[in-house]
């Protein structure tokens, strides 16, 4: 018979984001991915994320874990997003169309379609004053304003107003669709970028902030061809301030009617500025959060992002991340804190008792105060859960060092803890250390011994000095994949040291002596192999009679009749044995055949020996059990008894 063994190889990939995810959600939660971006916007009042997905026109909810609970479909060419200040109207621009579609943000039910009578658009939105701005173009690729307004009632007039970009300056210029941004905070105000603004030196850029309280847009600020930028991809209001941002980069001041500089964060392309004035800027790399007027970023989340927004109360960041199918909606948590990093230096090796230094250094984005202090705990054998050392101040430039005398030997863990404050997260690193041990003694007896199939066997293993743990283990593996080894014996030793066990001397067996060490005593663990021999023994059929010659007793046979030997041995799975037959001439016997039968699974097996046809002649026959030769090594080779054979006539 054949033995099959199977190996199962199992490789797990795990993708893993680059940003940092929020609340895990429940198990059967799903996170939102789109194929295409069309606009994120935040509702406070609901809880929900809303994100645009041009791929499939449709609207798609989240949680604030990022996790999908509800979607429209039907937006045809859905572009950008609006919330309406009470959070309750989802305003979504469907730029294939031609409308401005209002949903029911609890609900995502379609409360009203607003028709745009405009070439291309509408594109962008934005919502101030209780009205629906947006922006278009016209048939001619000039650009403009446009809003609705729903509290006007379609049957008593056009809630859609177009052409609406302020008639003192020559708008007929802005050839690029506008991107817009409100302020919570300054609620008549609307800023409004334009790539693509014609002059006569080649195409610029233009920027405007318009106050919207009124019955007209009015401009408050306006830039054209004194100050290029080119390509304006993005503008935000900055809350607290007469600023706006540019392309999350340059912040302009809007006073007297134009715009001057006021500063700049380090290179970006667009940016989403939180109520409390944390601007997170973002490019093909990555999400950088800085404070109001900073050039250092409280943190930085690693990925590509093509587009952000800020929870309403500045405690997340929603963020479209760059995937496999598209984008998928990442929760990015603790965005205003600093991520230290926490170091922790330990020597690799130690002598038990000694004093040794760990030293470290623990660094961010934003200074910590000072007198800064960490936790610090050892984990070793006699602390498995850890014991608490004296706190440790942090140096001003970072740095920081304690002494230690560690009492056990062992892995010793250093862990290091900085539980976080007003500015950063908490914090922690760990090392560790090889303190060294004693040796004790263990020995086990009966190594090489080699015993009768069955035997009982006492295996005593002998422990020397330790400090508090007197326990040992004792295993027994028998030779055999199908025998697996298994733990006969655990406990103290007696006052001698000793443990002991029996084992069932079936086949050959290893025992093992382990002992775990303590706190100051190394593990140890001994081996003992001892052998066993096979049962097996020979019948003899066909005789006539059982006689002596001398003093060994033979079966006796006629010339012509063939004796039958049956074998019986202990079985194992493709076990053979050899039939050994000698032949006794002029005083001595002679080898005169060797040769392997398969052994029954029931133990047992004949052979027929073929008659010699004359008298006279004295055999002898004996079954061997060969370790290796036999087809196993579970056994120790064994030999069998001779049987004597003596033909007459």
């Amino acid at each position: 018979m054949r033995s099959t063994s199977i190996a199962t190889a199992l490789a797990v990939v795990l993708g893993s984001a680059a940003l940092s995810v929020g609340a895990a959600g429940t198990a059967s939660a799903v996170p939102v991915t789109i194929g295409s971006n069309a606009g994120i916007v935040v509702d406070a009042a609901l809880g929900r994320v809303f994100v645009g997905n041009d791929t499939d026109d449709s609207v798609v909810a989240a949680d604030y874990n990022g996790n999908r609970v509800d979607s429209v479909s039907g937006i045809d060419g859905v572009f950008d997003l609006a919330l309406s200040d009470d959070g309750a109207t989802l305003y979504a621009a469907a730029r294939v169309s031609h409308e401005i579609v209002a949903l029911d943000a609890a609900t995502l039910e379609v409360k009203a379609r607003y028709p745009v009578t405009t070439s291309i658009g509408p594109l962008y939105l934005e919502v101030a004053a209780g009205k629906v701005w947006f922006t278009y173009q016209n048939g001619d690729g000039k650009a403009d304003l446009g809003s609705v307004d729903p509290a006007l009632d379609p049957a008593g007039g056009d809630p859609v107003a177009l052409g609406l970009f302020p008639q003192d300056q020559d708008h007929s210029l802005i050839a690029g669709a506008a991107r817009l941004d409100t302020d919570p905070s300054e609620p008549g105000l609307l800023a409004f970028g334009a790539s693509d603004y014609y002059s006569g030196d080649g195409i610029k850029d233009l920027m405007a902030v318009l106050d919207v309280s009124g019955a007209a847009p009015r401009l408050t600020a306006w830039r054209g061809d004194d100050h290029p930028m080119y390509h304006v991809n993005d503008i935000d209001l900055v809350p607290g301030t007469a600023q706006v941002l540019v392309d999350g980069t340059e912040r302009h001041a809007h006073a007297d009617g134009g715009f001057s500089a006021a500063g700049s964060y380090p290179s970006g392309r667009s940016a989403d500025i939180a109520p409390n004035g944390l601007v997170a800027q973002w490019d093909e790399e990555k999400v950088a959060v800085y404070r109001p007027d900073t050039t250092v970023p409280v943190r930085t989340y690693a990925g590509y992002v093509a587009d952000a927004a800020w929870a309403p109360d500045s405690s997340r960041l929603f963020a479209l991340v760059s995937a496999p199918a598209g984008y998928q909606l990442r929760v990015l948590t603790d965005p205003a804190l600093s991520v230290p990093a926490l170091t922790v230096a330990a020597p690799a090796s130690a002598p038990r008792a000694k004093r040794l230094t760990v030293t470290g250094k623990l660094t961010a984005s934003v200074p910590f105060p000072a007198g800064t202090r960490l936790a610090v705990t050892r984990t070793d054998l006699e602390s498995p859960n850890g014991k608490a050392l004296a706190a440790v101040t942090v140096g001003a430039d970072g740095t920081y060092s304690f002494a230690d005398t560690p009492p056990a030997g062992g892995t010793v863990t250093y862990k290091v803890s900085f539980a976080g404050d007003a500015g950063h997260t908490a914090a922690t690193g760990s090392d560790k250390v090889a303190v060294s041990r004693a040796a004790t003694g263990l020995s086990l007896n009966n190594n090489g011994k080699l015993y009768d199939y069955g035997t009982d066997v006492k295996f005593t293993a002998h422990l020397g000095t330790t400090y508090k743990n007197r326990s040992v283990r004792l295993y027994a593996d028998p030779f055999g994949a199908d025998k697996p080894k298994k733990l006969v014996k655990t406990g103290k030793v007696d006052s001698h040291g000793n443990i002991a066990a029996w084992v069932d001397m079936a086949r050959d067996t290893a025992v093992t002596a382990v002992f775990d060490g303590d706190a100051r005593y190394s593990p140890k663990t001994v081996k003992a192999t001892a052998y066993a021999r096979v049962r097996v023994s020979t019948a003899v059929s066909k005789h006539y009679r059982t006689a002596k010659i001398g003093s060994t007793s033979y079966y006796w046979f006629h010339k012509n009749t063939d004796p039958v030997l049956t074998t019986s041995m202990t079985y194992y799975q493709g076990r053979k044995y050899r039939l050994d037959l000698q032949v006794y001439y002029q005083g001595r016997w002679y080898t005169t055949d060797a040769e392997y039968f398969a052994l029954g699974s029931n133990g047992r097996s004949a052979v027929r020996l073929g008659a010699p046809g004359e008298s006279g002649i004295r055999a002898r026959m004996r079954s061997v059990y060969v370790n290796g030769s036999s087809g196993d090594t579970v056994n120790s080779t064994t030999y069998g008894a001779w049987k004597y054979l003596y033909f007459s006539n």
